[in-house]
């Protein structure tokens, strides 16, 4: 028992205990359940914040651990909203099409079918024809298949591109920051088959469950967006443990040395970076669905920021803080943005959050990166004593006079 994976690793049975506890308390106070204390939108609200927490943690993964900063994984969180949206909405366009030739005197052919489906879906856009990257549309297997191949096929081919090259720092940062912008501009065209700007919407609309009520549907989204934070976690915590999670911290700290050491540093990072592209399109999958719509906006290069402002906040290198960091920062975000925060009168001037709150955002980052660089997940490190030991001098190594406390700082 000693030796199983949660009894060396405790803090991952209170977090899924902790995640449960919610689960179980926001449904049971859920309007789906009748009780009405948690209103509906804010359960859709709690849902999206678990998928936000589920990208904060492929993102803690990469940089945190492994010390790849992409500015480009929101983009995965797109391509994998783009896939789910694509089937919620030719299945339900499907059956409204059905429904409005069902009274025609003679029954319409397939091709009729197909026709009215893609001036219903393209028409916005100045289209019929249904794009090629559809032809799957249809099927919910394919497409959610495609939810983790399409993310993962990309994220494969840019890091053995970038990795092969040993790209690292701040130009791979610019890089995948690139690849983000250059897919977001690419969205926006009307060619580029997803209706350009104006995006997927009513995704959240289930096909064929139009008798079941929104404060049933978001439940089910919520339980399903927890059910993957809490594998997720498992499976994250799981990668970092262990001589992989060793070879990763190393490659974080001194990849020159883990590579003479004679490890694949290339392919750990390919690893580390195809996976959390996969996770971080599982959370857009789930997320869409609950926000409703998507567009080409969402994949903007100042996403994959907020992201990494998220983890900063929360800790990196803590996997319990990059979830507090995305749990606190949206929450709050929609409280201020919301409308719910009272606005400052100063008698010169009214500070009204809805402004200010980017603002706030930005400064909050400074601070946290000055003067608490452990982030908030910091905090549970000093609280429970688990602070770097003060050695006083004493030999860090096997040898005499190994890491000393001055090279020890360093």
């Amino acid at each position: 028992m000693k030796n199983t994976f949660f009894a060396r690793n405790p803090s991952v049975l209170i977090f899924i205990a902790c995640l449960a506890l919610l689960t179980l308390v926001v449904s049971v106070l859920s309007e789906g359940f009748g009780v009405g204390v948690i209103s509906t939108s804010f359960i859709k609200t709690l849902g999206k914040t678990l998928c936000l927490c589920l990208i904060a943690l492929a993102m803690d993964l990469v940089w945190g651990y492994c010390g790849i900063l992409s500015l480009g994984h929101f983009a995965f969180f797109g391509i994998g909203g783009y896939m789910i949206g694509m089937w919620l909405m030719y299945a339900r366009t499907e059956l409204i099409v059905a429904s409005s030739l069902s009274d025609a005197s003679i029954p319409p052919t397939v091709q009729e079918v197909s026709d009215a489906i893609g001036n219903q879906i393209f028409g916005v856009v100045g289209g019929s024809d249904i794009p090629l990257i559809w032809s799957f549309a249809d099927s919910l297997t394919i497409q959610l298949a495609l939810v983790i191949l399409v993310p993962g096929l990309l994220a494969a081919i840019f890091g053995w591109l970038a990795f092969r090259s040993r790209v690292t720092g701040v130009y791979l940062s610019i890089l995948t920051q690139a690849m983000t912008l250059a897919l977001s501009l690419y969205l926006f065209q009307n060619e580029s088959g997803l209706r350009g700007n104006n995006g997927l919407s009513g995704l959240q609309n289930l096909p064929g469950l139009d008798a079941v009520p929104q404060s049933a549907i978001s439940l089910w989204f919520f339980w399903a967006s927890a059910l993957a934070l809490g594998l997720g976690y498992i499976l994250s915590a799981w990668v970092v443990s262990g001589k992989f999670g060793s070879v990763i911290r190393g490659i974080r700290d001194d990849e020159a040395r883990v590579r003479f050491l004679g490890y694949s540093v290339e392919s750990y990072k390919l690893f580390i970076f195809t996976l959390t592209a996969i996770i971080a399109a599982i959370a857009g999958a789930l997320y869409y669905p609950q926000a409703g719509i998507i567009n080409p906006g969402e994949m903007a290069p100042i996403a994959s920021i907020y992201l990494a402002v998220w983890v900063a906040i929360g800790g990196r290198g803590r996997l319990y803080g990059a979830v507090l960091g995305a749990a606190l920062v949206s929450l709050l975000s929609t409280w201020f943005t919301g409308g719910q925060a009272p606005d400052i009168p100063l008698g010169f001037y009214t500070v009204q959050w809805v402004d200010w709150w980017l603002v706030l955002l930005g400064l909050s980052f400074v601070l946290v990166t000055l003067y608490a660089p452990s982030g908030l997940g910091g905090l549970f490190d000093y609280f429970s004593g688990r602070l770097a030991p003060n050695r006083h001098g004493a030999d860090l190594g096997p040898d005499a006079g190994s890491l000393r406390e001055q090279e020890a700082k360093e």
